[in-house]
């Protein structure tokens, strides 16, 4: 009897539970604190969160939560979700403290959630295949193919302009990421989708025929979304945030993640991609030896050696640099190279050469990655220049330790006002910054690349 009773309480509980329409009200500061974990609510994806060559979680978003997280004493426990629609219908539930996926701040948004206060901006484009098709206006998007991510900002816009264009027309799926819509343009299986420009600089390098041939929308704000009710979490991420962006880490962490991707490059980038096949495979042992001896990524070393030869192990520059690795004579016989134009010997050397850099800075405040930064800007411009831009740092009451203030520096040493007081004068310095900026770029699409 007393088990049948128990039964049926239990099915009651559950029809109760089923039927409960009351609103799940996200967890308090001071609980998530009692727990001893911050549970987000993610995505998969570049931008975001994802795994890293060695196995390791990374990303922008995956920093600066482990950053937060830290900051309260508690872990960070990462639910990645398969979609923008999936991670609303969790943060309802109540199934996570806070949502974090490169989240556009809009006005509809607001209505219903809390957002953190903002820490990056983006912009919403239309993207397109440059030969398939080239729409300059909404008015050219009608007729067109187009899809979009479900309950994205990019469906909120498009709902918005079709107001003023009754004959604008999408589709919307939960079953793509925003990735693969760029991968669906480029294989000419749909015509456009819709992105945001951080997400389309990174990915242009992958997809290079990939154009955005106008904006959607003005600037927008991206944050971290909460329900409504969490004023608590609210306001310390905000007073974190402002703390973690008045300290420099904040713009230290959109560097790494985002200040190589600058111009872009159709004709380059379509020609690294094609010699990552055609080249690459007959030096890549070279690079792997040199980089273990090193410590040393090798795919640092091969970004290297394309942005001063193309991986051609015979190039000569007019000042008379040689070799794969272009190095100078002294350089050379300094790093025991006989021969600059044998591939292994100069491939050997330029790493030696670069680690040996690396060691002189790293007696210095500079940190990775910026150590690894410096040394390349060192191995194009001289460590001397680049001590003189850590001087000038210094005098503008800039950080000499970054490589976010340094790369702003560098190029002040080209103008007379400045290098004239300056131990090494003159130098033409926006040549190391774009150096490593494309050094950097040619890393990042490489390892993608030999995934």
């Amino acid at each position: 009897m007393a088990g049948r009773i128990t039964a049926l309480l239990f099915a009651i509980f559950l029809l109760v539970t089923a039927c409960d329409t009351t609103p799940h009200h996200g967890r308090t500061l001071e609980q998530i604190k009692q727990s001893g974990k911050l549970v987000v609510l993610s995505e998969n994806a570049p931008t975001i969160w994802y795994i890293d060559r060695e196995g390791n979680p990374t990303g922008p978003e995956y920093e600066m939560l482990y950053a937060f997280a830290r900051h309260l004493g508690v872990e960070v426990d990462f639910r990645i979700k398969d979609s923008l629609k999936d991670i609303f219908k969790d943060i309802d539930a109540g199934k996570g403290d806070l949502a974090a996926a490169t989240i556009t701040i809009t006005a509809e948004r607001k209505k219903k959630y809390l957002f953190s206060k903002p820490y990056q901006d983006v912009t919403q484009q239309v993207v397109c295949r440059r030969d398939n098709v080239q729409p300059e206006s909404v008015n050219d998007l009608t007729g067109l193919e187009i899809t979009v991510i479900a309950k994205s900002s990019y469906s909120e816009l498009l709902t918005e302009l079709k107001k003023t264009h009754p004959d604008l027309a999408w589709n919307e799926t939960s079953d793509l990421t925003t990735v693969q819509l760029l991968e669906s343009v480029w294989e000419r299986e749909i015509d456009c989708t819709v992105a945001d420009s951080n997400v389309v600089d990174i990915n242009r390098r992958y997809y290079p025929e990939l154009i955005a041939p106008f904006n959607l929308s003005r600037e927008q704000q991206v944050g971290w979304l909460m329900r409504a009710g969490q004023d608590d979490l609210k306001q310390e991420i905000d007073k974190w945030l402002q703390t973690f962006e008045n300290s420099g880490k904040l713009a230290q962490l959109m560097e790494k993640y985002y200040g190589f991707f600058r111009a872009f490059d159709y004709v380059d980038i379509r020609k690294f991609l094609k010699r990552i096949d055609s080249r690459f495979p007959k030096y890549r042992s070279y690079f792997e030896v040199a980089g273990e001896k090193y410590n040393l990524p090798f795919t640092l070393l091969a970004a290297q050696a394309y942005q001063e030869s193309h991986w051609n192990p015979k190039a000569k520059s007019p000042t008379g640099v040689r070799g794969i690795m272009m190095l100078t004579i002294n350089t050379a016989n300094a790093m025991g190279v006989d021969n600059r134009l044998d591939p292994e010997q100069s491939i050997m050397g330029g790493a030696k050469y670069l680690a040996r850099i690396k060691q002189r800075f790293a007696s210095d405040k500079v940190k990775e990655p910026d150590l690894t930064w410096f040394s390349l800007a060192a191995y194009n411009i001289g460590r001397g220049h680049v001590r003189d831009a850590q001087t000038l740092a210094r005098q503008q009451g800039k950080n000499p330790d970054l490589w976010s203030d340094i790369r702003t520096v560098l190029p002040l040493l080209a103008r007379k006002e400045y290098y004239k007081n300056l131990h090494y004068g003159y130098a033409r310095g926006n040549e190391p910054v774009r150096y490593v900026q494309r050094i950097r770029e040619y890393q990042h699409i490489l390892e993608n690349e030999i995934q």
